[in-house]
């Protein structure tokens, strides 16, 4: 009892780990996945004069090409005069035509942050005041259409490959040395290979379309290909692929020459694949995590090592699971219980350190506890959480087959599988000894009788052949062949005569009764060769029919029977806990999407509380009548929702201050159907006007009329747009 309830206690506290210890989380700064955190001009500003530059803050260093931010007119073009430029920091800018028209521009950008994710997006701004545009300012998602789709899917390919082929081979080494000769295993491991190789060609070719146009006809570009090589991603990549090519020779001589070494020859062996391997496995999971997450942000001395473990721990526990359910179900050779065992203590151990390198991994991505349900990122972090939780239970339910299957097989009597397995070795040795006394019998038979009756020394040859082993039966038939000439008259009459005998012991005796005994001889070993095929064919049938018959017995077994469909549930779970995991790992963190959008904020709060008249709008008005000329200016202050100050100032063409009888302001947010508000300021003095707490309740563009009156019937009505809020 106490050795069942000691493992479940184990599993049930891993399972608590599993669902609450991921969850831990913390405050800090990290950095992944770069994001868009300030501009200058700023996301829907109106600024009086053009700008000679436009400048773009990311959260985290961003690699920016020729064409990586671009800014469009109204009409949609182009009014960038060069490529973007590191002014420090984060910060990059692009210079722009001078003396640019009055209207709204058009901000686009792509590109590659330092996780080797590309980050794109738009923004508008308005000179002198906003205008119609023809530029849609919602562009496509980075890496989406058909080329990250394609992307997509060689990523997780690549995954896939890297798990089957490192868990295969340690499943293989650690846990069932004897699978080295089932050929599910090697075509298992050979696949795994085979899928690591032709996913990482494939990145590398899809590469430079998916961080650039995202055209499928960029795949083959080359110059684009050797673009991507001089990047950190193809530099991973590259190194990738000759990390392979070591580890196609640890396959090789995994399945080949380690099957074949025996003894001390064969641990020695055995203990350098095992460092071997462990090399090239950590390698592999290097390649990822000097390109990705890990590479960039909060502690990447010790985030990148920690990632190595984690995905070498996952290639242990789920390639190992799949390595288990491929000789459950396709091994000729039966995986016995310990085998199972011992890979049940390394799935527990590496699911200890997938737990533990993945709180750390969930404190820098995350951030804090809001972000599991506020960013996409935390959501489907919550989905691996609970698909990690349910596989787990299941593999305690596999754990119990286990424990089961080495109870049974440790007590169960003869006549069962155990007992069988021997019985049918000894029944194949005895055939096979049957069948070599057999052969010796005929093989001396055949010499005693080649001349038509036997003589009293074959005779005696005959019945010793009888009782000999193979090896004195091959010592009978040994004679030197001579020419055979069965139906002449010399060999009957030597025979008939009795002269064979003394023609055996004459030494250089030149009768007729030499080629007969050759010619007997030859006879009887050419029968005997016959024989001895026909015997090694039957052993050979009986064994596979003694193999059929164990094998149908072992998928009998209930316990047996039980662990296959437990492994086999892991396995479906695996599948998709790899597909989230890798979107996962294209997915803007938590932490970094939540610090951007507070860092927009507080750039477009501070924005509008760092300039005295946030908003200002001069219009020029004609009312037709005397003085009715001159230039009415709005000044609203800080031009965002709730309680704004506002100012109205009335001057001549000149540019001298002068009363009029009445102003009256009124604003209209179209979009929403929101308006006309009127207000009627104050008259402060000679051409000022001013009121306080004018409420604007929405963020949009509003439309600003101001109506002007300079005598009792001369009055006109000006409008500008204007973003508020």
């Amino acid at each position: 009892m106490p050795t069942t309830i000691a493992p479940r206690i184990r599993t049930l506290v891993l399972l608590f780990l599993a669902v609450t210890g991921a969850l831990i989380a913390g405050t800090g700064q990290a950095s992944a996945h770069a994001a868009l955190t300030g501009s200058d001009p700023a996301q829907g500003t109106v600024v009086d004069k053009a700008p000679t530059q436009v400048s773009l803050t990311f959260s985290e260093q961003v690699s920016a090409g020729a064409d990586a931010v671009r800014v469009l007119d109204p009409k949609g073009k182009r009014v960038d005069t060069g490529e973007p430029s590191a002014v420090g920091g984060t910060t990059y800018s692009v210079p722009l035509h001078s003396g640019l028209p009055d209207g709204t521009y058009t901000v686009t950008y792509q590109v590659v942050s330092a996780d080797s994710h590309p980050v794109a997006g738009a923004y508008t701004f308005s000179i002198g005041a906003p205008s119609a545009t023809s530029v849609s300012a919602s562009t496509r998602e980075a890496g989406d259409g058909a080329v990250g789709g394609l992307y997509g899917f060689g990523r997780y390919m690549s995954y896939a490959g890297f798990i089957v082929m490192v868990g295969g081979a340690a499943f293989v080494l650690g846990c069932w040395p004897a699978g080295t000769g089932v050929r599910a295993l090697q075509r298992l491991v050979i696949s795994g290979w085979l899928a690591l190789t032709s996913a990482t060609l494939f990145l590398l070719l899809l590469r430079g379309s998916y961080t650039g146009s995202g055209k499928l006809g960029d795949i083959f570009d080359l110059e684009l290909l050797g673009q991507v090589l001089q990047t950190k991603t193809g530099a991973a990549l590259v190194s990738r692929l000759l990390l392979l090519a070591a580890a196609a020779l640890f396959i090789a001589v995994l399945f080949g020459a380690y099957d074949k070494r025996e003894g001390e020859e064969k641990r020695d062996l055995t203990f350098g694949l095992a460092i071997g391997g462990t090399v090239v496995a950590a390698g592999l999971a290097a390649s990822w995590a000097m390109a990705e997450h890990a590479s960039t942000g909060l502690q990447p001395g010790i985030a990148m090592p920690v990632d190595i473990v984690h995905l070498v721990a996952v290639a242990t526990w789920l390639g190992g699971l799949c390595a288990l359910l491929v000789a459950l179900y396709r091994g000729d050779t039966p995986v016995g219980s310990p085998a199972v065992r011992r890979f049940s203590q390394v799935a527990f151990g590496s699911v200890v350190a997938l737990v533990v390198t993945g709180v750390y991994q969930s404190w820098r991505q995350l951030g804090s506890w809001s972000a599991f349900t506020e960013t996409r990122y935390g959501q489907l972090l919550l989905i691996k959480i609970g698909l990690v939780a349910l596989l787990v239970g299941v593999a305690w339910i596999s754990r119990r087959w286990t424990n089961r299957l080495g109870e049974t097989a440790g007590g169960k009597p003869a006549g069962t599988e155990t007992t069988g397995t021997e019985t049918t070795g000894t029944e194949t040795a005895g055939t096979e000894a049957a069948g070599t006394e057999a052969t010796g019998a005929a093989e001396a038979e055949a010499v005693a009788t080649a001349g038509g009756r036997k003589s009293p020394t074959a005779g005696k040859a005959s019945a010793a052949a009888k009782t000999r082993t193979a090896q004195a039966s091959a010592t009978v038939t040994e004679p030197e062949p001579e020419p055979e000439k069965e139906e002449t008259g010399e060999t009957g009459d030597g025979s008939g005569s009795g002269s064979g005998p003394e023609s055996r012991s004459g030494a250089g005796s030149e009768s007729g009764s030499d080629s007969e005994s050759g010619s007997g001889s030859r006879s009887g070993s050419v029968s005997g060769s016959g024989d001895a095929k026909r015997a090694a064919q039957l052993a050979r049938q009986r064994a596979a029919m003694d193999a059929t018959r164990q094998k149908r017995v072992r998928d009998a077994d209930p316990q047996r029977l039980g662990l296959r469909r437990s492994v086999l549930a892991e396995a479906g779970i695996a599948v998709v806990l790899l597909a989230v995991t890798t979107a996962l790992t294209s997915t803007e963190p938590g932490r970094t999407e939540q610090d951007a959008k507070a860092a927009t904020a507080a750039s477009s709060a501070s924005a509008s509380e760092g300039t005295s008249g946030a908003v200002t709008l001069d219009m020029s008005f004609d009312t037709g009548g005397t003085d009715g000329k001159g230039v009415v200016s709005v000044d609203i202050d800080p031009a965002r929702t709730g309680a704004n100050e506002m100012h109205v100032y009335v001057t001549r063409p000149t540019g001298r201050a002068f009363d009029i009888p009445e102003v009256k302001v009124a604003f209209t947010l179209e979009a929403q159907k929101i308006g006309p508000l009127p207000v009627t300021p104050d008259h402060i003095t000679t051409g000022h006007w001013s009121a306080n707490g004018v409420q604007i309740p929405m963020a949009g563009e509003w439309q600003i009329a101001v109506t002007v009156r300079t005598s009792d019937i001369d009055q006109v009505t000006v409008s500008k747009n204007a973003q508020i809020g």
